[in-house]
């Protein structure tokens, strides 16, 4: 009789390797296909199939159900945390390959295992002297180029905005999710923006600026090759964050080499995709709401949801209100949470001004709350005080007591009368008392403040009249001097000095600086006149004025596009009504130093506030 055996394999139900058996008598079969273990007829390699197959490949049902060995659970999480460095890094010369791991288990199994019952059974006994034969050591695991990956070049969390994100990688070519994932919950969307990510991981970053360089025009990407070259020159020469990357790239191209690089020319869609962060929207259950490359585009769509939570939190709380002339709205909280539209959402109630009434509301940060809450309580202190006044108040005693010459003064200006001028020089005043306190949110801090603007109102006005006639005079001054004939060369420096003059002075200018940002426009527009008057030199004085204004256009560019972007009717925050006055004590340090500023200011502090401001 003969016995022959044939595909020997390995089994994942029966936990063993198994072979077909096939009997014959004198050539006559007698048994044909009989399934049996292997490990009867050949121990090595039955020995071998079990431990590539069941505890390198995992393929053992007792091992993958949870139910398995604790060493095999500490073993797989150890090679994933390994895997992980190769999807940040983007690298497969980083974990050890199924070979070296095959080696570790040979080296310490026993000869006897051929099965899983063998295992268990050689197990049983070897745990309890050594539990930890066959726990992977880390360091095992990776090659000696896992020691070039650094943590802090690929985080597992994104802090933005005092927000923290989750960040997951990803290495797949092509596939949807290669590149890196950033979890931004539904509750925050209304925090963070695009250019909040637009630096990327320092893993990415020099690849990503080498590539955005790549993407731009060759008539511009002369100027900056090799790429490589020039991405890790700006990576060391500016610091990241402080502002989006591509206004900081242009910056820096502008000031080492005079290229003016247009927004325009970048082209995202050449970008490879694993440089531009996935973004999974997800609701406060961890459920995927949305994804995709676009943070904006994502928002679009949700935006109606947090728009009917912030309507529900308002309608829910019962504090909103509208067409109220004094304080009838208790205490007003700095915040709450409630749930609504399927997620959290913290709300920020505050005043809002009507115009000729003062409603309450809530907002979505506390940013748009400070910027809403401080111009309602000052229109609800000018309603209270319009009420209270007797036969005309402060406004209608100081204008009886202009000279014809005052009057005159006051009557040139882009106000339409006199008394409107007069009113919002009033509203300054009040503006001032309410920013040099906390915001006021009860009944007690609102009568404090209307007695204290009601007990030097008349004196304060004065006080602001006379420093808004020498305003004028300088005004009509600086605008006459730019009213005059220029060469041509000049033309970018007056249009300039002519867009600084506007923001300076329009209708509303006083109530919009305050009597103590109002102070400095005689030093705004002393510096502006000097300027004006060395540019009528021409020549070399023309050429410095343009190294001057390259140091302020994009920080400039940068302050009136983030305003532009506000919705409408939404007045701007604390931070960006701080960067708007650095801007003009920055054109004060440039072009008339001697003049002095009230504080330190410079490109890098400006540039501070503006990623604060966004």
């Amino acid at each position: 009789m003969k016995r022959t055996y044939s595909e020997p394999h390995w089994s994942k139900k029966r936990a063993a390797v198994m072979a077909y058996e096939r009997v014959t008598l004198y050539g006559v079969p007698l048994v044909a296909d009989r399934l049996i273990s292997y490990g009867k007829v050949d121990v090595a390699l039955a020995r071998e199939l079990f431990i590539r197959h069941a505890l390198v490949y995992g393929e053992w049902s007792q091992l993958t159900s949870g139910r398995g060995h604790r060493f095999f659970e500490q073993n797989r999480r150890l090679l994933e945390e390994a895997e992980e460095l190769e999807h940040r890094a983007r690298r497969r010369d980083i974990v050890v390959d199924e070979h070296t791991l095959f080696d570790f288990y040979d080296a310490r199994v026993g000869a006897e295992v051929v099965s899983g019952a063998h295992f268990d059974q050689w197990w049983k006994r070897t745990r309890q002297k050594q539990p930890d034969l066959l726990t992977f050591d880390p360091a095992m695991l990776t090659h000696d180029t896992a020691e070039e990956i650094r943590e802090a070049d690929y985080p597992q969390q994104w802090d933005a905005e005092g927000l923290t994100f989750p960040i997951s990688y990803h290495f797949e070519p092509g596939a949807r999710d290669d590149g890196l994932t950033i979890d931004v919950p539904v509750a925050t969307l209304n925090r963070v923006a695009a250019d909040d990510f637009s630096w990327n991981v320092p893993g990415l970053r020099e690849e990503l600026v080498t590539e955005l360089i790549r993407t731009l025009p060759k008539n511009l990407r002369v100027n900056f090759v090799p790429a490589p070259n020039r991405a890790r020159e700006f990576l060391a020469a500016v610091p990241p964050g402080e502002e989006p990357l591509l206004d900081a790239l242009e910056r820096y191209f502008r000031s080492t080499t005079g290229v003016v690089v247009p927004r325009e020319a970048w082209d995202w869609t050449r970008v490879p995709e694993h440089l531009r962060p996935t973004y999974r929207v997800i609701d406060d259950t961890g459920q995927e709401q949305a994804r995709g490359k676009d943070l904006e585009a994502l928002k679009e769509p949700l935006r109606p949801k947090f728009a009917q939570a912030m309507a529900e939190v308002a309608s829910a709380s019962g504090i909103a209100r509208s067409g109220e002339t004094s304080w009838v709205f208790g205490t007003v909280d700095a915040s709450f949470t409630q749930k609504r539209a399927g997620h959290e959402v913290t709300a920020y109630p505050a005043l809002v001004d009507e115009g000729s009434t003062v409603g309450l509301a809530v907002f979505g940060s506390a940013s748009e709350q400070e910027a809403r809450h401080r111009l309602g309580v000052r229109r609800l202190l000018l309603l209270d005080l319009e009420r209270l006044d007797q036969r005309g108040g402060p406004v209608k005693a100081v204008l009886d007591s202009l000279t014809n010459v005052e009057k005159l003064a006051l009557a040139g200006s882009p106000y339409a009368s006199v008394t409107e001028l007069l009113e919002d020089c009033r509203a300054a005043v009040v503006q001032d008392v309410v920013d040099a306190h906390p915001a006021a949110r009860d009944r007690a801090a609102y009568d404090a403040l209307r007695a204290e603007v009601a007990a030097g109102q008349e004196a304060h006005l004065r006080a602001v009249v006379g420093d808004v006639i020498r305003v004028l005079g300088a005004w009509r001054a600086a605008d006459k001097a730019l009213s005059g004939r220029a060469d041509m060369t000049m033309l970018p420096a007056l249009s300039d000095m002519l867009a600084q003059l506007a923001r300076l002075v329009h209708r509303g200018f006083v109530g919009e600086a305050g009597p103590t940002q109002l102070r400095g426009y005689v030093r705004y527009l002393a510096a502006l006149a000097q300027r004006r008057e060395r540019l009528g030199a021409g020549g070399a004085a023309v050429q410095r004025d343009r190294q001057l204004m390259d140091q302020i256009s994009d920080l400039q560019e940068a302050y009136l596009h983030q305003l532009d972007a506000l919705p409408a009717g939404r007045p701007p925050g604390a931070h960006l009504r701080q960067v708007r006055w650095m801007l003009e004590e920055y054109r004060v340090s440039l072009w008339a130093q001697q003049l002095g500023t009230p504080y330190p200011v410079s490109d890098q502090r400006i540039r501070k506030a503006l990623g604060s401001s966004a």
